[in-house]
């Protein structure tokens, strides 16, 4: 198989690789572009360990293929802070304890992001909705669902 052209832009900054036709965006991400924030946690997009967007939609890294990036924007945990400035989801992430092992915690802001860009006023049973693709096994999800609640009101108050 030969390989494929790819230009896109990853957290604002034009990118051009060469995959396989067959390869994962996760393993484009992790293993050719050394983003290895996203974590393969089943293979299968049940777990949302993998969670990006594209084009502005959340989705599982691990089902979409690296050649589909072509021409895309593509949002990965990489790109949520702002060089040495953490997001404010990653702070009260941090502040409220709503991580633990960190397998699940990329994919879990990226997709609390993609929720708060949607909808910046979330109910909890919105944010929990919108969270649902995400497993997390150490945490209990409370602590998770705070942090996003809390900083969606923070977010509101400055702007």
């Amino acid at each position: 198989m030969s390989k494929i052209h790819v230009t896109t832009t990853i957290n604002g900054d034009p990118t051009e690789f060469l995959c396989e036709p067959d390869e994962t965006l996760l393993d484009v991400l992790r293993d050719r572009l050394g983003m290895t924030g996203s974590k393969e946690g089943c293979g299968t997009g049940d777990c949302g360990a993998c969670s990006v967007t594209v084009d502005g939609r959340l989705v599982c890294s691990c089902l979409v293929l690296g050649a589909e990036a072509d021409g895309a924007e593509i949002g990965t945990i990489e790109g949520l802070a702002d060089g040495d400035q953490l997001h404010p989801l990653q702070k009260n992430f941090i502040e409220k304890a709503a991580l633990q092992c960190g397998i699940c915690t990329p994919g879990i802001l990226v997709a609390a992001k993609s929720l708060l860009d949607h909808n910046p006023n979330p109910t909890e049973e919105e944010t929990r909705y919108w969270l649902a693709g995400n497993l997390c096994r150490c945490t209990g999800y409370d602590k998770i669902i705070r942090a996003v609640m809390d900083t969606a009101a923070e977010m509101r108050e400055a702007s």
